[in-house]
Formats: C-alpha cells, sequence, structure tokens
C-alpha cells in the first residue's frame, strides 16, 4: 500500500523487508528520504538509523520514523537513535506524504547557499551540509543541522520552541516541545566540548553565543 501510494504521487519507492537489507539498501542508492519501521525483522529500525548515521557517506539522509509506537519514551528514542521526523500508525497518506515532501524541501534546502555561519568554535557550512568543531567534521542528521543553523543565524537572539520548530521542520509540520529538546541534547552532545554555545532560556526557549552557556 505505501509503495503504491507513493509511486502514484510520483516517488520511485524501494522497499526492503528486514533491516539488513533494508541498510544495504540505502548505502546503495543514498535515497532522498528513509521512511523506517521500529519492528523488523534482523535489525530493529533504531539500529538501522544509528548505523546510517555513523556511516559518513549516509549520516545525511533524511530518516523518518514510522511505527505503530507512539508513546513519548518511544519517540524521544528515535529521535535520538537519529531519525528527522516520527510518524506513529494509523496514519493518514496525505499526512505522510506532507512529511516526506518537508523533509526533501528541508534537505534541498540545506544544501541550497553558500554561506558559513560561525559561533565559537562551531562552523557551519550549509552549501556542503557540514558542520565543524575547531576544523573537524561533525555528523549531525538534517534536522539537527537546521537547528543548528537557525541557531547560529540568529546571532545571540532567542528563539522560542515554536520558532525552531517552523525553521527546523516547516510550517505546518507538528512536534512537540520535547521533541525540540531532544534534538537540542542531540546537538550538545555531538559538538562536545563546543556544545556550550548552546543556552537554554528557561521557560522559553534556546539561543547561540559563544560565551560558555550557564542557563543549562
Amino acid at each position: 500500500m505505501l509503495r503504491y501510494n507513493l509511486e502514484q504521487a510520483g516517488f520511485d519507492a524501494e522497499v526492503a523487508f528486514d533491516g539488513r537489507s533494508g541498510l544495504a539498501a540505502i548505502v546503495k542508492d543514498r535515497p532522498d528520504v528513509v521512511l523506517l519501521d521500529w519492528m523488523i525483522p534482523q535489525l530493529p529500525g533504531t539500529e538501522v538509523a544509528r548505523r546510517v548515521r555513523i556511516d559518513p557517506a549516509t549520516a545525511a539522509v533524511p530518516i523518518i520514523m514510522l511505527t505503530a509506537r507512539g508513546d513519548e519514551v518511544d519517540q524521544v528514542v528515535g529521535l535520538t537513535v537519529g531519525a528527522d521526523d516520527y510518524v506513529t500508525k494509523p496514519f493518514s497518506m496525505k499526512v505522510l506524504l506532507a512529511r516526506i515532501e518537508a523533509v526533501i524541501r528541508r534537505r534541498t534546502g540545506s544544501q541550497a547557499g553558500s554561506a558559513t555561519l560561525a559561533m565559537g568554535q562551531v562552523c557551519v557550512n550549509t552549501e556542503t551540509h557540514q558542520v565543524l568543531v575547531d576544523g573537524a567534521p561533525t555528523h549531525t542528521t538534517l534536522t539537527e543541522f537546521r537547528l543548528l543553523a537557525a541557531l547560529i543565524q540568529a546571532e545571540g537572539r532567542i528563539l522560542t520552541r515554536a520558532q525552531l520548530m517552523t525553521r527546523a521542520l516547516g510550517p505546518g509540520i507538528t512536534a512537540t516541545e520535547r521533541t525540540i529538546d531532544v534534538h537540542m541534547t542531540a546537538i550538545r552532545k555531538k559538538l562536545g566540548p563546543a556544545g556550550g554555545v548552546i543556552h537554554t532560556v528557561r521557560g522559553v526557549g534556546y539561543r547561540a553565543a559563544a560565551e560558555p552557556a550557564t542557563e543549562s
């Protein structure tokens, strides 16, 4: 059903029925987006996502988790291992198609332009979709990249979670504030000591500043 509807919408869809063959297809084909179930044979979707993210060749491929596991803790786990979005079953095909198109637009937009953004030890290149910490590359998901770029572009101004959702996920895409917090935690972890450029403004949102963060 998914394949039929995706092809009717103009996508080329390839189906894999277990985690290992799915991972192999991702490495081979470098798709524009991956729809990934959680409970699949051989390798669970969370492990597939983790392996996609640690491989430099596939680290930037957007992942949408599509699963019956709808509890908040499951969504947090999915986002933590590298999913850019999380859709629970049962789902509307129109909503899923909108999510896919939004992820592709975000990826295309992040690859357009040639600006290099910098804050402290962190540099973001919107042309190569690369994050550098002290000159060393750091792999981020598409959503993490867009969140970090939005904060640096704001030049110290506070962005609310709602503003960050719009800038990273696009208008009309629903996400909880907890989703943004999970992504921010992941970004800080990946930036290591340089993660201090991200400041939490309690009850409001986040900002980026070169001085060490003291709010959280």
